[in-house]
């Protein structure tokens, strides 16, 4: 085929874009990732678990509000709504088990009693 003989493309009435508005990306969907990444951080420093249970919630929360919003024409942010709600789904469940770990473990007096014996330990050493 030569060049004259292949038929033009983008033939017709050019390609028109609709620049009246963008798309927008859902404001739940942006905090529902940014509670997922902060109940991450808490429940994987063990201390502040507690803290990354409750952030997870309301990450959860959001996401649910952002998967919604996301159906919307002209908004977008699903897959940063997934993301956050993947995140806050994982910081939840480790948090609890994190907590039921420290729960059975202070419910068992020989746990209880060993964990006494090294501090008993390391501050006679201190001293």
């Amino acid at each position: 085929m030569t060049a004259s003989s292949e038929p033009m493309r983008g033939a017709g009435a050019p390609a028109r874009r609709d620049r009246g508005t963008a798309a927008k990306t859902s404001a739940a969907a942006t905090f529902s990732l940014v509670f997922g990444v902060s109940a991450m951080v808490c429940v994987l420093t063990a201390i502040l678990s507690w803290a990354g249970i409750i952030l997870g919630i309301i990450g959860i929360i959001l996401g649910v509000v952002g998967l919604r919003m996301a159906a919307r024409p002209g908004v977008t942010g699903r897959g940063v709504t997934i993301g956050g709600l993947v995140l806050s789904i994982i910081a939840l469940i480790l948090g609890l088990v994190f907590i039921a770990g420290v729960t059975t473990v202070l419910n068992n007096e020989g746990a209880v009693n060993r964990l006494q014996d090294q501090v008993d330990d390391l501050r006679s050493r201190i001293s």
